[in-house]
């Protein structure tokens, strides 16, 4: 009963800082409809009812991170810490940024975009899988520097540069959805849960300093997805000069050799022998 109070309690704080946060929003918005806008009564009522769902939706989510998922993530990451055989934290991390990718809300909504931008060429599955490595590999390397001390820059300064490289190799279209995927991986799920679990194994190592060691994890994510991305890019580039066709050519291709994989009762098309 005491951990729901613990919530209870916490509904009243996060209201108003949410209130403080869409207060400025809403007054815009309403001075916009007085004066420009104008909409409609009944698209008006539908513009209020989303901002009291917005507002009802940032409260639960708020008192969700900083009653439950925070501190437990700082738990986490300490109690791991403190052991002696505190290298489990790597695979771990690899394992949680594996799999904490499929809850970030803004990820699905990016694949989807990038989906039906690219005509299916780029599928949201293989995007998934992609940004499901990346982050997997990042949360790993923002360990090993909790673990070890290293300093941020051997890791940022290689990456980024292989990032700009790779930019001469990747599409143009690779290259924006890579650096869009940056900043919509290293979203609430990151801020609440793997940030705290980097700062709670800081805080019980012997010579770690949270902000310096620890806060390099969001960095670490927001930089994978560029890499990986472009990666895929520049294969996706090679496999369109091998052949010949157009993206489009391509993408109804592997469509049908995806059908023709599950349903071996397709017909199988061969080509005719010259007599």
């Amino acid at each position: 009963m005491s951990i729901v109070m613990e919530f209870v309690h916490a509904v009243p704080h996060t209201a108003q800082e949410v209130s403080y946060a869409l207060a400025p929003i809403i007054v815009i918005f309403f001075v916009f409809q007085a004066i420009f806008i104008k909409m409609p009564k009944r698209q008006l009522l539908r513009t209020i009812m989303g901002i009291v769902y917005t507002f009802l939706g940032l409260v639960l989510f708020l008192v969700g991170v900083n009653v439950g998922f925070q501190p437990a993530g700082m738990e986490l990451g300490g109690e791991l810490a403190s052991k002696e055989y505190n290298w489990i934290m790597i695979p771990i991390g690899l394992v949680l940024g594996f799999v904490i990718v499929f809850a970030e809300p803004a990820v699905a909504v990016l694949n989807k975009q990038v989906e039906a931008v690219s005509g299916g060429a780029i599928s949201s599955k293989l995007m998934m899988g992609v940004l499901c490595v990346a982050m997997a590999i990042a949360v790993a390397l923002g360990v090993i520097r909790v673990l070890t001390g290293l300093s941020i820059w051997w890791i940022l300064i290689p990456g980024y540069t292989l990032a700009l490289i790779l930019m001469k190799f990747s599409p143009n279209i690779f290259t924006a959805i890579a650096f869009d995927s940056g900043g919509v991986s290293s979203g609430p799920m990151t801020a609440t849960f793997l940030l705290p679990f980097a700062v709670g194994a800081a805080e019980v190592i012997p010579g770690r300093n949270p902000l310096v060691d620890a806060f390099g994890m969001v960095a670490m994510v927001a930089m994978m997805p560029l890499i990986a991305i472009q990666i895929l890019g520049a294969v996706y580039s090679s496999k369109l000069k091998a052949t010949d066709l157009s993206p489009e050519e391509l993408a109804r291709l592997d469509e049908y050799i995806d059908d023709e994989e599950e349903n071996p009762s397709l017909p199988v098309f061969e080509e005719e022998n010259d007599t």
